[in-house]
């Protein structure tokens, strides 16, 4: 028999903490229903077993779970945004998603609105029963839906994080599309070369050989290459692959994802976009969790998870573990050395006045015009940069296809001399 922790109300409105010993989740949520009060939360004792670091393979699978199961963000804010509307209208959550789920089209979210239903039918809170699908929900939203409940303000809450998703995707949306015109331009370009060497310069070895001329070292290299890739078109392929696989399992270890992460935010322009667009999802996340009410250090425990930077995890880790030990917000932040100083001005002043949710609302917003700026100058710069790399790689490989006749034009020059 397993152990639950629950947290209720009872009949008078006082919060209770305890454990109950079940079978099963379904049967704890029904002896503590049979007691009267209302649930707020209940979980497995167990659970905190979870949290630590996962292995390699553990994280493999994850990435596999949640691409299964997991949404475009685009749907879950759509989703959020109705919940929302519905639940401020007078709406019963169980009415909502079932009426959400009724219009659904995305097979995946039409098959979780119908288990949160039912698991709200059982007596679960509207959390409890979205905890139980961590490819959709994540610890952050969890963490604002379970403080509405706690404070009686769901419909706010979700109101809140129906704006927040909004503009995490919004900054996201962007930073994606300037992002994609240069992913397409190295692509095409690797395509090009490609074709270049198993095409083109096949067709030019073959007529130099015919004439046993001594080809300069260049060509000679050019044509090895070309070699390589026409008799080994498979293992060429497969090779790639295991390449990028290799670089996939790199990035899932700690120490490959800070190497990466960190060479990210010190590339000219696009770093400074990144940073820039971490920043704002910082910021956004840190006011919203600060508005619901919920703990400093859950809070930065959620910013820390919410980043996607492990530069930034690091830094917000090493700053929790400061705040633990009596240090101010702003002065730990501030000793990680990766923070910019006005954002942490700004969360000086909002600890000093007690402002801090609005204060970082506003980094949040001023962030995210420094995002919209940077991708202006990129998307003017990126395509001269790409056209000029571009047309010298192409422009070095046919002109190393073109030096034996460059060669024997001038010998035939200098023999009519």
């Amino acid at each position: 028999m397993a152990t639950f922790m629950y947290l209720m109300k009872d009949s008078k409105g006082v919060k209770v903490e305890g454990t109950v010993k079940a079978n099963s989740l379904d049967e704890a949520v029904n002896k503590l229903t049979k007691e009267g009060g209302t649930i707020i939360t209940v979980k497995s004792a167990a659970e905190g077993a979870f949290k630590g670091k996962l292995s390699l393979f553990e994280k493999v699978m994850l990435v596999i779970y949640k691409l299964r199961t997991g949404i475009s963000l685009k749907a879950l804010v759509f989703f959020t945004r109705q919940l929302a509307t519905m639940f401020s209208a007078g709406l019963t959550l169980e009415t909502a998603i079932s009426n959400l789920e009724k219009e659904e089209k995305n097979k995946r979210l039409k098959k979780v609105q119908r288990k949160i239903s039912e698991d709200i039918k059982k007596g679960f809170s509207l959390s409890e029963a979205m905890e139980q699908h961590p490819g959709i929900f994540n610890n952050l939203y969890i963490a604002l839906v379970q403080s509405g409940e706690v404070s009686g303000t769901l419909h706010t809450v979700l109101n809140d994080l129906s704006d927040y998703l909004e503009k995490i995707e919004d900054t996201r949306r962007k930073v994606t599309s300037a992002m994609a015109y240069p992913v397409f331009i190295l692509v095409f370009l690797i395509l090009v070369v490609w074709g270049l060497f198993y095409f083109i310069i096949p067709m030019f070895s073959e007529i130099y050989g015919r004439f046993g001329a001594d080809l300069p070292a260049p060509t000679m290299v050019a044509i090895y290459i070309s070699n390589l890739i026409t008799e080994n078109v498979i293992l060429s392929i497969l090779l790639l692959l295991v390449f990028a696989f290799i670089i996939f399992l790199i990035s899932l270890t700690d120490k490959g994802r800070y190497f990466f992460d960190s060479a990210f935010l010190k590339i000219p322009v696009i770093g400074n976009l990144l940073k820039n667009s971490i920043c704002s999802k910082f910021s956004r996340t840190f006011s919203i969790l600060m508005a619901a009410g919920v703990p400093i250090m859950d809070t930065m425990e959620l910013t820390e998870n919410i980043v996607q930077n492990a530069v930034f995890e690091a830094a917000i880790r090493k700053a929790r573990v400061m705040v633990k030990e009596g240090h101010s917000v702003v002065g730990a932040y501030r000793k990680t050395h990766v923070f910019p100083s006005t954002l942490l001005q700004l969360i000086g002043t909002g600890e000093e006045t007690g402002d801090m949710d609005k204060l970082l609302g506003k980094a949040a917003e001023f962030y995210e015009k420094l995002v919209d700026s940077v991708i202006e100058r990129l998307t003017s710069l990126i395509e001269p940069i790409l056209i000029v790399l571009m047309a010298s790689i192409v422009g070095t490989i046919i002109v190393v296809v073109y030096l034996p006749i460059f060669y024997l034009g001038l010998a035939i020059g200098a023999g009519h001399q």
